[in-house]
């Protein structure tokens, strides 16, 4: 038994050294085969090598034969391979990480044709078309904008200059009885530039102040102008204006002032037709107030409406305005 064992421990020493051996001569013929000869797989086969004296210990061969057999593998790899294996210095390493950055980014701005690909979503283009885009509709909205305000002020000088909105639409007939107790119809102030106010006797302030402003306007257009008005007062309230009571009224303001009243419906339809409003306020007993139209109308020797005043026109501008109209009717 211990004979047939050293006799196999012989025969693997020497299979061992002839491996490396083999293995050696293999990397100095630049591992062109990494297949033994047919020799030596023969005497493989055959258990027939030839017992050569171990050189080296028996666990060093074994470790010999592991280093060839890991050198045999690494020799079989491409040079590529082994040169990537290769310890690299840091500031190599470090320039080559930063040149494969570099590369990186340039393939990235190409496609997979080779074309260039956009570097951003907005270019430099598409920016400039923005910005004429907006410039362009913004010089169109002010050009709208100016168009259409010349357009306004063109409508607006074209009503002035027309003729006068109205003048067939305030006035007409009506038949009255003035503060002497006669009956007057419009024709009997045919002739006469003439004022005509709307109000009431019994008004606290407004009305006293309207009728003394018109007195003062006849007496400076007469003056200023050397044309004569006549001021006429309409009563609003003919339930407690009667003839007596306008009488008493219309001294107080002006010698020339002649005041006019008459029954419920005739005072309607006068002030109907001057376009007058007026209405009765809560009622005490017999104390009320009537709200009013505070206006003044010119009328023609025609007895046409020329123009209204309001509120707002003091003794001179009301006496120059009426200068004004009278004025430019006669030519």
């Amino acid at each position: 038994m211990a004979t047939a064992i050293a006799s196999k421990a012989n025969h693997l020493r020497n299979l061992c050294k002839h491996i490396r051996l083999y293995s050696y001569v293999g990397t100095l013929g630049q591992c062109r085969s990494t297949v033994a000869s047919p020799s030596i797989i023969h005497a493989l086969h055959h258990r027939t090598l030839p017992l050569i004296p171990p050189v080296l210990p028996f666990g060093l061969g074994i470790q010999s034969l592991v280093i060839n057999q890991r050198y045999l593998l690494s020799t079989s790899t491409t040079p590529t391979a082994v040169e990537s294996e290769k310890p690299v210095p840091k500031s190599d390493a470090k320039s080559h990480s930063e040149g494969a950055e570099k590369s990186g980014d340039s393939n990235q701005g190409k496609s997979d044709g080779g074309k260039p690909v956009r570097g951003g979503p907005v270019s430099w283009l598409s920016f400039l078309l923005l910005a004429l885009t907006g410039a362009g509709i913004i010089w169109y909205y002010d050009r709208e904008k100016k168009r259409h305000i010349e357009e306004i002020n063109n409508a607006s000088q074209a009503v002035k200059q027309g003729p006068s909105a109205g003048k067939a639409a305030i006035g007409g007939p009506f038949n009255l009885i003035n503060h002497d107790g006669k009956r007057v119809t419009d024709k009997d102030f045919l002739g006469n530039w003439t004022m005509i106010y709307f109000g009431f006797t019994h008004c606290p302030d407004i009305c006293p102040d309207e009728l003394q402003k018109l007195a003062a306007a006849v007496d400076k257009t007469k003056e200023k102008g050397g044309i004569d008005v006549v001021p006429v007062f309409i009563s609003v309230d003919p339930e407690r204006d009667t003839v007596e009571q306008v009488r008493e009224y219309v001294k107080e303001f002006h010698p020339k002032l002649v005041g006019l009243t008459g029954s419920p419906d005739e005072i309607k339809k006068v002030a109907r037709a001057y376009r007058v409003y007026y209405m009765k306020t809560a009622e005490e007993d017999s104390d009320y107030l009537v709200d009013h139209s505070i206006v003044m109308y010119l009328m023609s020797p025609k007895m046409e409406f020329v123009k209204f005043f309001g509120k707002n026109n003091d003794v001179d501008s009301l006496a120059d305005g009426v200068i004004k109209e009278i004025k430019q009717h006669k030519k």
